[in-house]
């Protein structure tokens, strides 16, 4: 009688950084409010990043590493540290069969995946960018669904892609197209993040370029400027010195509530920032991270590029003037800040999360009626 009334289980599992772990927590927002149970298989690195999960969302820490840092010793050890997440995976899912298993990439959801595939059960990958993760790479073949955030994403031969969008937090939904408020002499916001953690070459370069725009757009500016620990002591003294209104910190937990406020935003073009961004409708400057594997931050970045919604610096290119300029080109011109917003919104996917959604309850054998069906197709065109 018990098993007949049980809520289904869906196991997310996602690495250690904000691009995994943003896109995993709007799927589980949503698949909590359809009458699921979800878990959250991550490291400890990961766990860093849960706090805006709902509360409700179990999460387990489970023995991961990755190859890509730590020295030889830690290397040698990687496989082991994988082997035993993978085993504690499997018995904690013979204990609580899951219905569904979703992947959003990194290190840290290989034990979730491999038991997965070892007891046969439903899974799907979900992957941001428009190039593989190493670790989604590995799975795209052991898997029923391949979710793609960014169209068109490459994919290894034979292997085809459904395209989803990515997901965004309930709180950057709820400021979806959010009015724009178009540059003026008038208090203005400027927001400037780079990841999850920051980005150094942000810090470097946007405190004196921003310090070079004329004082009729300097007097009516606030920053608002997510820097690492290490950088954040020197930018927030570059903004005083200078008597730049700025707020600085390592993390922002309200970035939706600034975005939806800002005139103009600097980023690096990581899936999510980039998700978060168009689904506000925001203008941006955005400056591909150099060292992604497969440049897959410049792929990010096209769709707005190519909408006329942002302008994109590459690393090798950027500097403080060209940076001030490109500033300039936004807050000096209200009609194409405006038109940069709508241009936005018209290239946003704010139903990814649904669509994922309900990939998951058709994987996991819970069907909907065919005009359902259809309208999620339709969804995943647009």
């Amino acid at each position: 009688m018990a098993e007949r009334f049980r809520r289904p289980l869906l196991v997310i599992a996602a690495g250690g950084t904000g691009g995994h772990l943003f896109p995993a927590q709007a799927l589980a927002e949503l698949m909590l409010r359809r009458g699921w149970r979800v878990k959250l298989s991550t490291d400890a690195r990961g766990a860093r990043y849960t706090g805006g999960f709902p509360h409700s969302t179990e999460i387990e820490q489970v023995s991961a590493a990755t190859f890509a840092r730590g020295g030889v010793l830690a290397k040698l050890a990687v496989p082991f540290r994988l082997a035993g997440g993978v085993l504690s995976t499997l018995m904690r899912f013979r204990k609580d069969r899951p219905d569904a298993v979703v992947g959003f990439g990194g290190y840290p959801s290989i034990p979730a995946l491999t038991a997965a595939w070892l007891l046969k059960l439903p899974r799907m990958i979900h992957e941001q960018n428009g190039v593989l993760g190493r670790v989604n790479e590995l799975f795209a073949k052991k898997v029923d669904v391949v979710a793609c955030g960014t169209w068109p994403t490459t994919l290894p031969e034979g292997v085809e892609g459904v395209h989803t969008g990515n997901p965004v937090r309930m709180a950057v939904h709820e400021r979806a197209g959010a009015g724009y408020i178009v540059p003026g002499d008038y208090p203005m916001s400027l927001l400037v993040i780079g990841g999850s953690q920051g980005a150094r070459i942000l810090s470097d370069i946007v405190p004196p370029a921003i310090e070079r725009l004329p004082i009729e757009i300097l007097r009516n500016l606030r920053v608002s400027h997510q820097a690492r620990d290490e950088d954040g002591e020197r930018v927030t003294q570059y903004y005083y010195q200078h008597a730049i209104d700025a707020d600085v910190q390592p993390f922002f937990t309200d970035i939706p509530a600034r975005m939806s406020e800002a005139q103009l935003v600097i980023s690096r073009s990581g899936a999510s920032s980039v998700a978060d961004i168009s689904v506000i409708g925001r203008p941006a400057i955005l400056v591909p991270y150099a060292a992604a594997a497969g440049d897959h931050q410049s792929v990010n970045a096209q769709g707005l590029v190519d909408a006329g919604a942002a302008i994109r610096i590459p690393e090798s290119m950027l500097s403080v003037e060209n940076m001030s300029e490109a500033i300039m080109a936004v807050l000096s011109n209200p009609e194409g800040a405006s038109q940069m917003s709508h241009a936005a919104l018209a290239v946003a996917k704010p139903e990814a999360a649904e669509h994922l959604a309900w990939l998951v309850e058709q994987l996991a054998g819970f069907g909907q009626d065919e005009d359902q069906q259809q309208q999620a197709a339709e969804d995943g065109q647009g």
